[in-house]
């Protein structure tokens, strides 16, 4: 558990991230059953490992991590390749959000729209985005400016 200051109880834990992780989930994952289960995977490793974190923003980067690979390995485990149509999301993963963009955003190759859907959806800076995924800040903006060229062709083709 978190030390010092720091220190959280589970359910504190999740109430402040629960949602948002499960945001990031549904935008990955396109489902929203796959979402929960990855989101309850990352709070079961949370209490597995009872790891130490040295402010909230490196506990909320964990967090982050931990959900991105646990979409990573429910994508490679079961091949989930269908999309759901947008309207059958859940209103919290695009909150705001065009239908077009969000389509435009699904059709990126998962690299890309990890970074997108954190650093535009959910508002992480960079560097934040960098930490959360364990990539150099100059890959989130690379990988940011080429999912931004693939959203415009995208977009103009439709």
């Amino acid at each position: 558990m978190p030390t010092d200051s720091h220190m959280h109880t589970l359910d504190q834990v999740y109430d402040t991230y629960a949602d948002m992780l499960y945001r990031v989930s549904v935008s990955i994952l396109q489902s929203g059953d796959d979402a929960e289960d990855a989101v309850q995977n990352a709070f079961c490793r949370y209490l597995e490992h009872a790891p130490s974190f040295q402010d909230t923003e490196h506990e909320k980067a964990w967090l982050i991590r931990v959900t991105v690979n646990q979409c990573k390995d429910l994508l490679r485990r079961r091949k989930i390749r269908a999309w759901l149509p947008f309207e059958e999301l859940p209103e919290m993963a695009a909150p705001d959000t065009a239908s077009p963009v969000m389509e435009a955003i699904a059709a990126l190759p998962d690299k890309y729209r990890e970074v997108v859907v954190l650093h535009h959806l959910e508002e992480m800076s960079v560097r934040e985005t960098a930490a959360a995924l364990t990539i150099s800040e100059s890959a989130v903006k690379m990988r940011l400016t080429r999912a931004r060229e693939m959203m415009r062709a995208y977009l103009t083709e439709t």
